[in-house]
């Protein structure tokens, strides 16, 4: 799929790599030339030197042909889009007795680009790009998959397409992700400490880079899958991209009805004063939900003249009725383990979502060679409402009925976010700089009703009800400069925000006001050593600002005993975040990173063992500090074998204040390892057949204050494209080992409680694409036509 990413102009780049035969020597002195797209002229040549590498230099951006030529083997054309230096890897070249009678392309490997500020994974055209976009941020060096969520380095990562964030919940994101087909997708920036350009609150970034068409056309895609757990489950789709000689349009359509299953088992030995168990409550949870989530993006491209770009993005999420059942069954037993009581517990939710965002942005090229300025602006409309009901109905030892309760709530929220921006770009003598401001405001409205069925006098709970509103301003300006000398190169930058809240509780008669201005510097230096290695050091500061809804003071029930609650007190945190890396011939990642996470908004539990219930609350910790070394190995080991291996050895620490217990503060620490090994076949000698299977072990982690235990996920999965690639289906089968899920355990002082949850991440799910149009429209099209070949031949 093409769209247009903002890209520099009146630059040039490079083109570098090596040439090998089949079996992975070099082929010395081999003839490399690029040509011209339009009318196959030669633009450069060079002659490889005597280890096979090359290197282009001073091409301006375009599209271009890159040839290799070698006596006795056959010539190899790949398709480029020049918008940066591009490393391309290894150029196959494979015997031929009769002499260029076709050409065969092997180059379809990721190649990994390591920067000042960020790793590039390019994916395009490459076994690293099958599936959706989730598979290949998975995929991406240093990206870890915890749950549900991207994590780099233990940090949940914010998803931008094309530099622009992708302002959705994670819930969100992941369905927007899982609609997004991976032959979409260029490459990912991964970029653990964003320069001054990104918000101060982002942490670690993966950036998106959709493809650009090389010829106007039209191609499209409809997909269906098939999900088998304990429930099935299916999806939906359809994507559609247009490229004229200004316009450029993209359309993607996705809906998700699912029915989830999820098994919670949660244990509470509550204590006395002497630390002694007087009670033991077992629960078992079991959580029905049905959805109907839809996703839509349309993104149109507009190029008026050769000095302007118009884009524009708007994305839709739906999700209408969504219905969670929760059946609470809780044994109750005293300190000695006789049954005291039983609980039975119902309640049902009914959530209705609706999240609409567009973004406009304009760029313009100026006067000076490389130089533009570009505005953007941006606004997300949310609306969420819930309705739940729940009854609880208590027995004795016996079964005999005691008492009965029941409640329900009705809770609503509105959010309306505006940001807008400014950027200007130039290049200067070895280098470039950048600088812009920024502005952005959120304006939410919350409220919940609180209704004791019970009772009818008053009808509803004051005490529970509330409003709560929260308003929040920032201005930003930046500016950053990146210098290179030779082997060195320097990037350095400051930002500074000016931040301004007013939260306000109704019930609480209570406003949190907030106003503090900082600034945020970053600082990257990188030294090449010899082709192929590097080391870099970078350094940035962060703030992580309270959700609204963490501040939003609303408890939620499971039932009376089991609630969660916002917090309006909570304040930013700040954090320093440092990291060094190694990178050994662009394949061995080395990185050792420290990160003093400050007074970081954690989520923690605890027990009250005097009203016998269990709450779970955001607080800013004491202090927070995470450290560790990681190992990447991303490398084709054969043609047919692409091989990525993370390992990570890490500490992690959280000091926080211990309510609910006679000790003042409690320190939660952890040591672990991190690894995932994965690995794509490519089965058949046309490669229409390709399999991957995936292997990941933690040793456990920190998540509040619980630890948890190992966890150990198998994926395997298989790929078939058919009818010349028009059609592809896939069979997947994740969590083969049924290990994939960790128990919490928070076990300090006067606390003790456990939770088990066992989501469907078994399953066996089968999909099918089919690609209509011209569907080979991409910037480095691995399947160029033969009559193109032949035409480029004859020059």
């Amino acid at each position: 799929m093409g769209l247009l990413p903002l890209v520099f102009f009146g630059q040039t780049y490079s083109v570098s790599g090596t040439v090998k035969d089949a079996e992975g020597k070099p082929l010395p002195f081999a003839n490399v030339i690029l040509l011209q797209v339009t009318d196959s002229t030669q633009v450069k040549g060079i002659s490889a030197d005597d280890t096979g590498r090359f290197s282009l230099k001073g091409i301006a951006p375009d599209t271009y042909y890159l040839q290799a030529a070698y006596f006795g083997y056959r010539s190899v054309l790949v398709g480029l889009d020049v918008r940066r230096d591009i490393e391309i890897g290894a150029i196959v070249l494979e015997p031929d007795v009769e002499w260029l009678d076709e050409v065969l392309l092997l180059g379809d490997q990721p190649v990994i680009e390591r920067k000042a500020d960020r790793i590039v994974f390019n994916v395009e055209n490459t076994v690293a790009g099958e599936g959706n976009a989730f598979d290949v941020l998975r995929r991406s060096p240093g990206v870890i998959v915890s749950g549900e969520n991207l994590e780099i380095r233990g940090q949940q990562a914010t998803v931008y397409l094309n530099n622009r964030k992708v302002q959705l919940s994670q819930d969100e994101i992941k369905d927007f992700l899982r609609g997004l087909s991976g032959n979409t997708i260029a490459a990912v920036e991964v970029i653990p400490n964003p320069p001054a350009s990104y918000e101060a609150e982002d942490g670690p970034v993966l950036n998106i880079r959709t493809s650009t068409a090389v010829a106007p056309g039209y191609k499209g895609s409809v997909r269906a899958q098939a999900e088998q757990s304990i429930f099935p489950k299916y999806s939906f789709g359809t994507g559609h991209y247009f490229k004229g000689e200004k316009l450029s349009f993209f359309a993607n359509y996705t809906i998700n009805p699912r029915k989830e299953f999820i098994r919670s088992d949660i244990g509470i030995r509550y204590k006395d004063p002497s630390n002694t168990t007087f009670a033991d409550w077992q629960t078992n949870n079991d959580i029905t939900t049905r959805s109907w989530a839809q996703q839509a993006t349309a993104i149109l491209d507009f190029t008026p003249s050769e000095k302007d770009l118009f884009n524009l993005t708007a994305n839709a999420s739906y999700s209408p009725n969504k219905q969670i059942r929760n059946e609470v069954f809780t044994e109750m037993r005293d300190g000695a383990g006789q049954l005291d009581s039983t609980l039975l517990n119902e309640s049902e939710l009914d959530d209705d979502l609706l999240n609409l965002s567009t973004d406009l942005s304009y760029e313009r090229r100026l006067k000076k060679e490389g130089a533009f300025i570009r505005g953007n602006a941006h606004y997300t409309y949310y609306d969420f409402s819930r309705q739940q009901t729940g009854a609880s109905d208590y027995f004795d030892a016996g079964g005999n009925f005691l008492r009965t309760f029941g409640f329900s709530t009705d809770a609503r929220q509105q959010i309306d976010i505006y940001t807008g921006q400014i950027d200007y770009y130039t290049p200067i003598k070895n280098g470039n700089f950048e600088a812009g401001i920024r502005g952005s405001s959120i304006r939410s409205e919350s409220a919940i009703d609180y209704f004791d069925v019970n009772n009818s006098d008053p009808p509803f709970n004051i005490a529970l009800s509330d409003e709560f509103t929260y308003n929040e301003d920032v201005g930003a300006i930046y500016a950053s400069v990146y210098q290179n000398w030779g082997k060195w190169s320097l990037k350095m930058g400051l930002r500074g925000e000016q931040t301004d809240v007013e939260a306000r509780s109704v019930a609480l008669n209570q406003i949190n006001n907030q106003n503090y201005f900082e600034l945020f510097p970053s600082l990257f230096i990188s030294r090449q050593v010899g082709e192929e290695n590097s080391l870099t050091l970078d350094y940035s500061r962060r703030i992580t600002r309270p959700k609204y809804s963490d501040l939003n003071p609303f408890r939620y029930f499971l039932n009376e005993n089991d609630f969660d609650e916002g917090n309006p007190n909570l304040v930013p945190a700040f954090s320093h975040n440092f990291n060094l890396n190694f990178t050994i011939k662009n394949t061995y990642f080395i990185d050792f990173y420290y990160r003093d996470n400050g007074a970081y908004i954690s989520r923690l539990t605890f027990q009250d063992n005097r009203n016998q219930t269990l709450r779970e609350i955001k607080q800013n910790v004491l202090e927070s500090t995470s450290y560790g070394l990681d190992l990447t190995l991303a490398t084709s080991l054969t043609p047919r074998w692409y091989l990525y291996f993370y390992n990570s050895i890490f500490y992690e620490d959280e000091t926080f204040l211990a309510v609910e217990s006679p000790i003042i503060q409690y320190t939660n620490e952890v040591s672990g390892y991190y690894g995932n090994l994965s690995n794509i076949f490519t089965l058949s000698k046309d490669g229409s057949w390709k399999a991957d299977a995936s292997l990941t072990y933690l040793t456990g982690f920190l998540y509040g204050s619980f630890q948890v235990s190992e966890m150990i996920t198998l994926n395997a999965g298989i790929r078939k494209t058919l009818w010349n690639n028009r059609a592809v289906v896939s069979l997947t089968a994740e969590d083969l080992l049924r290990r994939a899920n960790g128990t919490f355990v928070s076990r300090y002082s006067n606390q003790d409680n456990t939770h088990f949850s066992r989501p469907e991440t078994q399953f066996v799910r089968l999909s099918f694409t089919y690609n209509f149009g011209n569907f080979r429209l991409t910037s480095s099209d691995g399947d160029i036509q033969k009559t193109e070949l032949q035409r480029l031949d004859n020059e």
